[in-house]
């Protein structure tokens, strides 16, 4: 299988993508507050920054493993999140927590942290798996790291 990764030195890449994790620096350390602080001092717009920010890395801030929280909202049915961990298998990705919410309206809210190292698909491709799963209403993507 051919990996969706290269190593390529940044001289070659646009200015952006280094702007791009600037600002996702200033984000996680908490010198600015919202995304529209972060792309003004990185001079880049807030689709820019959106648009990337889940896919480049500095090398020395990727580790060995990747993780992902996704948010999904359920249908209140026996087998509904079954069905889920069922298809995160499939893609051999590790469960490292789920929280779901007491169903209210017919409806489960559910939380679930993952190790994606290992996944054999692309993040895009795992969430359109789910979401055409039976009991799933939604699923969304809350972060990548």
């Amino acid at each position: 299988m051919r990996s969706d990764y290269y190593i390529i030195h940044k001289s070659i890449l646009p200015e952006y993508l280094d702007k791009v994790i600037y600002a996702r620096n200033l984000l996680s350390n908490h010198e600015v507050n919202t995304v529209t602080e972060a792309v003004q001092m990185a001079g880049i717009s807030r689709n820019t920054y959106y648009k990337y920010k889940d896919f480049v890395y500095e090398q020395n801030n990727v580790s060995n493993t990747r993780h992902a929280v996704i948010t999904l909202i359920l249908k209140d049915e026996s087998g509904s999140l079954s069905s889920v961990i069922h298809t995160l298998s499939q893609y051999e990705t590790s469960i490292l927590t789920i929280s779901q919410a007491i169903p209210i309206d017919h409806k489960a809210n559910v939380l679930i942290s993952l190790d994606v190292t290992n996944m054999t698909c692309s993040i895009q491709e795992l969430l359109l798996k789910l979401k055409e799963l039976p009991h799933v209403r939604k699923v969304q993507l809350d972060g990548v790291e």
